[in-house]
């Protein structure tokens, strides 16, 4: 299912011509930590949010198909009516997903580069849960 999670994630944070999107920065370790050391509340709430987002393009646009199998046009389309949808529940599901993909994308040297800022210093890995 995170393969859903990751493809949501790209939708909600695409590549424009001012700035990259988080396609083009490293997701992959932040996915692979979330998975190892988020709760598992976060954990269920983003996956449930990544599939709702998924199966959800019928109710935004009115296409039956997932958000995966949409051309790039559909897909910002449906991104934006999910993101700014009338249900306050609607909303913070993209809330959730919008969250975790500012992660990485913020952290990017590159994008940090784009906005003029200096690249975050490699994280020493000292914060775990208890």
């Amino acid at each position: 299912m995170w393969f859903l999670v990751k493809s949501a994630l790209e939708a909600l944070y695409p590549r424009t011509d001012a700035l990259p999107g988080v396609a083009d920065t490293d997701l992959d370790p932040l996915i692979s930590k979330l998975r190892r050391e988020a709760p598992l509340k976060l954990r269920a709430g983003v996956v449930l949010a990544a599939i709702f987002f998924t199966i959800s393009p019928l109710l935004t646009i009115g296409v039956p198909l997932p958000s995966l199998w949409l051309p790039r046009s559909l897909r910002d389309k449906h991104a934006y009516r999910i993101a700014t949808h009338r249900l306050y529940y609607v909303r913070q599901l993209v809330l959730l997903l919008k969250m975790i993909a500012g992660m990485s994308w913020g952290a990017d040297p590159t994008v940090r580069r784009f906005m003029g800022l200096e690249p975050y210093p490699k994280d020493p890995g000292t914060w775990r849960k208890s």
